[in-house]
């Protein structure tokens, strides 16, 4: 790739109307679009024209791409984004759990929290409130599970989140019935510092550690060829999206942004210049919501206008989300996120449904040989399907559910085509996806996952992602090592 440049261009966001004065224009020379060699012009944030090769007329800026292949930028339908920023800078506890909270507590500064994340229950054993008290005495350690499901907190971290010794105090009239419900105690009443789908209400109560580094975030998304994400963080805070509309206007996030939101913001309109996606609603592994509550959580949001994307890790939590489907009906843009165990007697009743999947492969390359030794044997041919639910007639979107799973798509690619998990075995019944069908997974509208891939036309946004080859011989081996240029909103946001 060779760069030619007449003038700088402008960041990303000013062809959005955040910021005046004159827009750069883009050439990119030689591209493989659809299989041919092309001349590709971009004007503000758009697609201005797709020429045959060198009849383009200049522009601000040329590259020269020599045949490498230019793809719409890939989508993360499901993502944590401030999770994604607070785990940069977080302690890396999936192995060696004890040593490593011993060291942070030994360098940290007297009052100084150590939040810690990654933990793995298989590898490192039972965790609770009285191991991390012995591990960093008077402490507050908070120490988040590699599901992101879970938080362990110590002693003190309890006493800073307002948790109360004793289930009869319940800590103050603010804890309601559903923290209540997340709060595991045992048999004394004691809360053994377990906290189940708090992460929220954590956020709340619990000083920051570090920072937030967004902008770390945005450019590593960037250089996997990542345009836009959609985040699914169930949040129930209104400032949760003020903190991201600022990072997308300032650049700090050179992406577009889907929100999500939980039941309780059904009805707000995000701040500009997110988009308004589906309503996140969790079906619980530790607590199953009523078939009432959920049944009532879909009616809300489908009168507000807006789709449901509903959180399944289980059996039991998609056959209760089916249920009440086919009870309510369903409206275009139901998701189910994740489906990790889908039952091929249910495929053809979430396809009746016009249902969408959106599902991480990638887990399959990271925690494959975990799943093959601890997954019920019954459940393990069901995992992670794909082709089997393309067959059956369901829409399937790509994601990551990043910093739960490995962050590069181009390895949820390759998990969709082979299947293996990272001894090699392979994993559930389904066959992998044809590499270009794996692909197309994050090539979907930003609102519709798994439906038409979006396609480099005049015309269409200029989200794009420039591979260092042709299309064919970077899919022989997908990998984020072929992006060479990602362009966001017309301008440059990662070249290799």
């Amino acid at each position: 790739m060779l760069l030619r440049q007449g003038a700088t261009p402008r960041p990303y966001w000013a062809s959005s109307g955040h910021e005046s004065g004159p827009v750069s224009t883009l050439l990119l020379r030689e591209a493989e679009v659809d299989g041919g060699r092309v001349d590709v012009r971009i004007e503000g944030d758009r697609i201005a024209t797709v020429a045959p090769p060198r009849t383009a007329s200049g522009a601000d800026v040329e590259i020269e791409c020599a045949g490498g292949a230019l793809v719409p930028g890939l989508h993360d339908h499901h993502v944590h984004l401030l999770s994604m920023a607070a785990s940069g800078g977080s302690l890396d506890v999936s192995s060696q759990l004890d040593e490593r909270i011993r060291e942070a507590h030994g360098r940290a500064l007297p009052g100084a929290a150590i939040r810690a994340v990654h933990y793995d229950d298989v590898g490192e054993g039972p965790l609770d409130r009285w191991r991390l008290d012995a591990l960093a005495p008077g402490r507050a350690v908070r120490v988040q599970h590699r599901s992101g499901a879970l938080w362990v907190l110590s002693s003190a971290a309890l006493a800073q989140a307002g948790v109360a010794e004793q289930v009869a105090v319940r800590g103050g009239a603010d804890l309601s019935d559903r923290v209540a419900a997340g709060i595991e105690r045992d048999v004394g009443g004691r809360p053994t510092g377990r906290l189940f789908r708090l992460d929220a209400w954590l956020h709340e109560r619990l000083a920051p550690v570090d920072q937030t580094d967004l902008a770390a975030v945005g450019r590593r998304l960037a250089s996997f060829g990542i345009t836009g994400v959609t985040d699914c963080t169930p949040t129930a805070q209104v400032d949760y999206f003020e903190t991201l509309a600022r990072a997308v206007r300032t650049g700090t996030l050179p992406l577009t942004v889907v929100t999500t939101g939980g039941p309780e913001l059904c009805d707000v309109v995000p701040p500009p210049p997110l988009r308004r996606g589906p309503v996140k609603i969790l079906v619980t592994d530790h607590a199953l919501p009523s078939f009432d509550d959920l049944r009532a959580w879909f009616t809300q949001a489908h009168h507000c206008g807006r789709p449901v994307a509903v959180h399944c890790v289980t059996r039991a939590a998609l056959l209760l989300a089916l249920a009440v489907w086919h009870d309510v009906g369903s409206m275009a843009g139901d998701r189910i996120e994740h489906a990790s165990v889908t039952p091929p007697e249910v495929i053809a009743a979430m396809a009746e449904l016009s249902l969408t999947v959106v599902t991480q492969p990638a887990f399959l390359a990271a925690r494959g040989d975990l799943y093959l030794s601890e997954v019920d044997p019954g459940d393990r041919p069901d995992l992670y399907r794909c082709a089997s639910l393309l067959a059956g007639g369901v829409a399937v979107g790509g994601s990551t559910d990043a910093p739960f799973g490995p962050d590069d798509p181009w390895i949820a690619v390759r998990a969709a085509n082979v299947r293996r998990a990272p001894s090699g075995r392979k994993v559930g019944s389904d066959r992998g996806l044809g590499p270009a069908a794996a692909l197309h997974l994050f090539l979907g509208p930003l609102d519709r996952p798994g439906g038409a891939a979006r396609r480099v036309t005049p015309g269409a946004p200029a989200d794009l992602c420039l591979l260092d080859v042709p299309l064919e011989t970077a899919l022989r081996d997908p990998s984020s090592s072929h992006v060479a240029l990602t362009v966001a909103r017309g301008a440059p946001t990662f070249t290799a």
